[in-house]
Order: C-alpha cells, then sequence, then structure tokens
C-alpha cells in the first residue's frame, strides 16, 4: 500500500516540484504525497544520509526523486541547487519553502547571532528560494510557491525570534503574491499548529514537556499529522486553487482561536486525524516520553 492521498492520481503528471527540508518530517511526507500524485520531486536539506533515505522510500512506491544537499542559508548553494533543478528536470513547476526550525528560549536570552541564525533559517532562505526559483524559470513560464510558517499568531512567548521569521514570511508571502501575479505565479503559506512530526524529539526536555500540554489548550485536543498539512500544501497547489494567491491556511486545530476570554475548552475526543502517510511514525516524544534533562 502506497501513501493514501485524497486527491486524484496524475494530478502533476510532467511537473516537477521542490520540497526543502524533504529528509524529514512535513518535507517528506510531501515529497511522498506529490510524488503518488505523479510530480517529479526535487528534496533539499542538509543532512545527504536523510534525503538518501526518502529517495529510497518514493522510489520504492515508483515515483521520481533526485537529491540536493543544500544549506538554504548560503546563497551560492541555493543558487546552485535551483540551476542543479532545472539542469536535470528542465523546469520548475512549484516550490515548497517546509525547511526552518528553531529552540526555545526566553527572548532576554537569545543572542543576537541566536536570533539572526533563526532569521535566516525560517526567512531570509526561504527568500532567496523564492527569488532564484522566480527569476530562473517562474517569471517565464509560470507556477506556484508555497510558503511553510507557524501558528505564530498574537505573539509566540519563548520562541520569539521564529515567531518573528514567521511572521515576516508571511508578509513576504502577500507581496509577492502581489508583485508575481502578472507572470502567473501563485504564492501561498500554510500555517503550521502542533504537528506531531520528528521534529518534536529534537526539542529540549523543557521544550518537550510543553509539547506534552499542548492538545489540551486547543479547541480539537489533538495534535496535527504531517499529512494533514501535505493536504493543504497539495491543494494550494492544484488547478482547483487557480483564483487563490496571497493567502493562508491555518492547520492549527483552532489554536489562535482560543483566547483568554473563552478558557474553558471542553476535553473531548471528537476529531479524528486523516493519515494517509503509509510510512508515518509518531514522534518518540509521544511513545516514550520526553527526554531526560
Amino acid at each position: 500500500m502506497g501513501y493514501q492521498s485524497v486527491f486524484r492520481d496524475g494530478l502533476f503528471d510532467g511537473q516537477v516540484a521542490i520540497v526543502t527540508g524533504g529528509g524529514s518530517g512535513i518535507g517528506r511526507c510531501t515529497a511522498h504525497e506529490l510524488a503518488s500524485l505523479g510530480a517529479t520531486v526535487a528534496i533539499v536539506g542538509r543532512d545527504p544520509e536523510k534525503l538518501a533515505s526518502v529517495k529510497a522510500e518514493i522510489e520504492s512506491g515508483g515515483g521520481v526523486v533526485s537529491t540536493h544537499v543544500c544549506d538554504i542559508r548560503e546563497e551560492s548553494m541555493v543558487v546552485q541547487t535551483v540551476e542543479d533543478v532545472l539542469t536535470k528536470h528542465g523546469r520548475i513547476d512549484a516550490l515548497i519553502n517546509n525547511a526552518g526550525g528553531q529552540y526555545r528560549q526566553a527572548l532576554e536570552d537569545i543572542s543576537t547571532n541566536g536570533f539572526e541564525a533563526v532569521v535566516r533559517n525560517n526567512l531570509t532562505g526561504g527568500f532567496i528560494f523564492m527569488r532564484e526559483v522566480y527569476n530562473r524559470w517562474m517569471k517565464e513560464h509560470r507556477g506556484s510557491i508555497v510558503n511553510i510558517i507557524a501558528d505564530m499568531w498574537h505573539g509566540w512567548p519563548a520562541y520569539a525570534h521564529s515567531g518573528a521569521a514567521r511572521a515576516g514570511m508571511w508578509n513576504l508571502t502577500e507581496s509577492a503574491a502581489s508583485e508575481w501575479a502578472s507572470a502567473g505565479v501563485r504564492i501561498n503559506a500554510v500555517a503550521v499548529g502542533g504537528v506531531a512530526s520528528s521534529g518534536f524529539d529534537t526539542y529540549t526536555p523543557e521544550a518537550q514537556k510543553e509539547i506534552l500540554k499542548f492538545p489540551t489548550k486547543i479547541p480539537l485536543q489533538r495534535y496535527g499529522t504531517v499529512s494533514e498539512i501535505s493536504g493543504a500544501i497539495v491543494y494550494l497547489l492544484s488547478p482547483v486553487a487557480a483564483y487563490i494567491t496571497g493567502t493562508c491556511i491555518r492547520v492549527d486545530g483552532g489554536g489562535p482561536n482560543a483566547r483568554f476570554c473563552y478558557t474553558d475548552l471542553k476535553p473531548h475526543q471528537n476529531s479524528d486525524p486523516f493519515n494517509g502517510f503509509h510510512l508515518d511514525e509518531p514522534p518518540k516524544l509521544l511513545t516514550e516520553g520526553p527526554k531526560k534533562a
């Protein structure tokens, strides 16, 4: 059994999609779904072993995929990666700006270098990829870009560096959607809430304890799945989204709507997750508990 997408087979036949952060988590899942729907997928990441593993997974299911080792924070590497994808595949129809990351730390303790590193990872690197893909292909041939941001609405205490970067990426999405519409390029965003992925296992023990409290704080009372994020991305790339640009789909269980004036969130189990990814496994945090300090 392969990927169980809700979208029709062959939806992206003949198209080429770049997925940054394609070696794990949401990026890995999205690469699998796009490949299962006929796209040729170019997965980008810093770890060649992770990329090779995902490549083998996709190819075992009959998909077409190439790997590209790249640190999105390094402009020269991004330029070379875009050139390599064009040389190998001849076109770029979609860019999924998924790579990024952050760490938990109080704002008063974040160093300037740490702040700038997170901003470069979650904003600047995505901008460079957008610009290069647009200038080198999409400006003359059309295309679609989906930027992955986060539930940073109303502030993001303990992750202020990432919140600032993700807010910047959202504004960048809106700006590019206006500037590039005349070239037939659509740019949208997906704002991710608490999604159970391998990224959970990269946080410190302190941060993991907070992550475990997450479901009780949102209306749908559960974590999301990587498939639910991938599905939103695929929708925005699909033909039915042809009149959608400069917008954001929140996939967050309603978290931003649980304001201080509505604190009586009722525990329930009435939200059934969708999981179409046949190779998905829960993060160790949810099966083994937090790491020891």
